[in-house]
């Protein structure tokens, strides 16, 4: 057995866990948030979410399945750090076209194995998400420790421009094309635009920084704010886009940072949660259907309504804003977080969590279906209108 580099991790209140290196051998800070997934590490690796953030994974065997060119969700890794218990010697699968470590290595993620994840898990339970620090040059915890107390911290960060694309491009419809939507670019991963292309959408995506009359000249019946990291308060320009999208009665559809998006747009604020949701083993309740879902997250803000507190049940009512009524259309069950937004006057609806979840679970995959027929139903009443 191939002896490991010592490498050491460290919190910003100080708690300490030894470990050895895993990817590459050097130093790296970020946000500490874990992950409850058994499966799907790929597609959180290439998360563009994920950026800025070290993530622990819960699941105590980790690179099993080893990497292939098909899973990943962005043209590269974007988490900060990993944190793994138990990695697999050999990746098994026919799929893999190589290893989890060496992957890691050659994109230069810093990364540490040998740790007691479920202690570290509880901790960032009790404490909350917080700074952290991995390092397989330095191991001496205190000296590491003034460096994570340096680092950036979530609240505030402005990100989505460092993870969007630099130029628009499109994904087109598969078998007869139905829609065009123009999806901004704040994070967005590549099921997306594949699961409304099932749908007849062609898709153009566009970079972040882009007006509402750009994405509007692509010839777009609809647009989508896309997933993507950071503080939703920091998110001006796309606020202010999706209030034009509002004004122009544009149907408009947001997943994750969109729905945040959307939800300041329409006047809510958000918040910061203790150490947020990420896996895929969330329950929400579609107040639409009234059906529970099992779903795949990954957040750490959430939007604040009127009449809900900190774990509270969310008021099922018609909420009064600039832009007519908006009921809350999904709750978390385990804490009764906002979970998404339908407005009552006009055509727009989120989520923020993730129907286009590559590695499941897939019950929410209907929402693309709704974003479709919300599209429909509003192309064939401008018709009768211009009739």
């Amino acid at each position: 057995m191939v002896k490991r580099r010592p490498a050491i991790l460290v919190l910003e209140d100080g708690r300490t866990f030894p470990g050895e290196a895993y990817g590459s051998v050097g130093e790296t800070f970020g946000e500490a948030v874990f992950n409850t997934g058994m499966t799907g590490y790929q597609e959180t690796l290439t998360d563009p979410s994920y950026h800025r953030q070290v993530v622990v994974q819960t699941a105590p065997h980790i690179g099993n399945t080893g990497v292939n060119g098909e899973d990943d969700e962005s043209g590269r890794i974007w988490v900060a750090g990993y944190v793994v218990r138990d990695p697999a010697r050999i990746g098994s699968n026919w799929r893999a076209t190589g290893g989890l470590e060496d992957r890691l290595a050659t994109e230069g993620v810093v990364g540490i194995s040998g740790v007691d994840t479920r202690a570290l898990t509880r901790h960032l339970r009790e404490r909350g998400a917080m700074r952290v620090g991995i390092s397989s040059i330095d191991n001496d915890p205190q000296s590491l420790l003034a460096r994570v107390r340096q680092a950036p911290q979530m609240v505030g960060a402005d990100l989505s421009a460092e993870v969007s694309t630099a130029e628009p491009y499109v994904v087109e419809a598969l078998g007869e094309h139905r829609f065009t939507v123009a999806a901004l670019d704040l994070g967005i991963k590549r099921n997306v635009p594949r699961r409304l292309a099932t749908r007849g959408v062609t898709t153009h995506v566009l970079p972040a920084s882009s007006s509402i009359d750009q994405m509007l000249a692509t010839g777009a019946d609809a647009i989508f704010l896309s997933p993507g990291p950071g503080d939703p308060a920091t998110a001006d320009a796309p606020v202010e886009l999706a209030r034009e999208a509002l004004r122009r009665e544009v149907p408009l559809f947001g997943i994750c940072f969109g729905s945040q998006i959307l939800g300041r747009a329409l006047g809510f604020g958000t918040y910061k949660l203790g150490y947020g949701h990420r896996g895929i083993n969330q329950p929400v309740l579609d107040r639409v259907t009234g059906k529970v879902e099992v779903t795949s997250h990954n957040h750490g803000f959430a939007v604040r309504v009127p009449g809900a507190g900190v774990g509270a049940v969310v008021p099922d009512q018609v909420i009064d804003t600039d832009f007519g009524g908006v009921r809350v259309s999904h709750v978390c069950l385990n804490d009764n977080v906002v979970e998404g937004l339908r407005a009552v006057d006009l055509p727009a609806f989120t989520v923020q969590y993730h129907p286009e979840a590559a590695a499941g679970p897939h019950d929410a995959d209907y929402l693309f279906d709704r974003f479709a027929d919300l599209i429909e139903g509003r192309t064939h009443s401008k018709g009768r209108s211009n009739a």
